[in-house]
């Protein structure tokens, strides 16, 4: 008889992850590219001790429900506005998620964004394979926004926050930030300042937009915001895509009324083809890749393996966001 408790696992991770969680339990990966549908969701884990997680999943009371036997729900991310705690806790579910490990790729791909908005990096590679560029070189061909001496404001400055700024600080970037607390080790070792949402909109040349979406940051930036900024300022976000309201941009950037915007997240994703920003040449726009790279996406699946393992095992996790039962 089979004793080995169940993972599912809605998603091919890396497979230094499924190493681990092979070791000691029955796994059942989803291995399409496209995910799983809730029906599927509920269908595969009605036996599952332990299931591991996307954003895209909505994990809600319904799909938690479906699962009697579950113990953990292990979220490869950080953010976990997917899946709903309170049903969790209430079933004395364990829910974790890989905290730290992204920062560094988060933070790597936001100044990338921000470095190609601003020099125009994507808009000029679509001018060369176009078969645009007929004369070898002109004093304003192409002109950019400079980075050294400009202000990059930090909306939330959490970890990723953070390391955006000392990004800019070796740029010689001056740094404000908007947190709920503040932070007096950051502002010491970047020279940050703490200001209200409006006072850095107004006076940042670039905002990096690092806050978690909940009631209060849903829809944060929206037009009455947007009119803040600079005609010349530029707009980032790898935080979640409602936290910015998609048409007051599209409007921002049609009329110019911002310089451009870079975005790694959506309102709805994939977003859909015809989305109206996807027409524009002043953004520059990703499919939700900022913690994409080999290192941190192996790390992340090693994390979840691990709090999956701990509990499964009747041991705590390490990463909790709900727990302590």
């Amino acid at each position: 008889m089979n004793n080995r408790k169940k993972v599912f696992v809605t998603r091919e991770i890396l497979p230094e992850g499924l190493e681990i969680l092979r070791k000691n339990f029955d796994v059942d990966v989803w291995t399409e590219y496209a995910p799983p549908s809730k029906k599927i969701i509920k269908t595969r884990i009605k036996d599952a001790d332990a299931i591991l997680t996307m954003l895209s999943d909505k994990i809600d009371a319904e799909v938690i429900n479906a699962a009697p036997k579950l113990k953990i729900i292990a979220q490869l991310a950080v953010g976990y506005d997917n899946i709903d705690l309170k049903t969790a806790k209430e079933r004395g579910i364990y829910v974790t998620n890989t905290p730290d490990v992204l920062t560094d790729a988060s933070a790597d791909f936001s100044f990338a964004q921000m470095l190609a908005i601003a020099r125009r990096v994507v808009e000029a590679d679509k001018y060369v394979r176009a078969g645009k560029w007929e004369v070898a070189w002109h004093p304003s061909m192409m002109l950019g926004a400079p980075l050294r001496g400009t202000t990059l404001g930090i909306i939330g400055a959490g970890r990723i926050g953070q390391a955006m700024a000392k990004r800019g600080r070796g740029f010689d970037m001056n740094i404000l930030y908007f947190n709920r607390s503040a932070k007096p080790e950051f502002e010491k070792e970047c020279g940050a300042k703490r200001v209200d949402l409006d006072t850095l909109l107004k006076e940042s040349d670039f905002v990096s937009i690092h806050v978690p979406l909940n009631d209060q940051t849903r829809s944060l930036i929206n037009a009455e915001k947007l009119a803040l900024m600079k005609k010349t300022a530029y707009l980032i976000s790898n935080a979640r895509g409602p936290v910015i309201e998609e048409k007051a941009l599209y409007e921002a950037l049609k009329n110019h009324q911002i310089a451009g915007a870079a975005l790694d997240v959506f309102y709805t994703e994939p977003t859909p083809k015809d989305n109206p920003l996807l027409e524009l040449d002043n953004i520059v726009v990703a499919p939700h890749i900022s913690s994409a790279n080999t290192a941190t996406r192996a790390r992340m699946s090693i994390m979840n393996a691990e709090d999956i393992t701990a509990v499964l095992l009747g041991e705590k996790p390490k990463n909790i966001v709900v727990g302590n039962f």
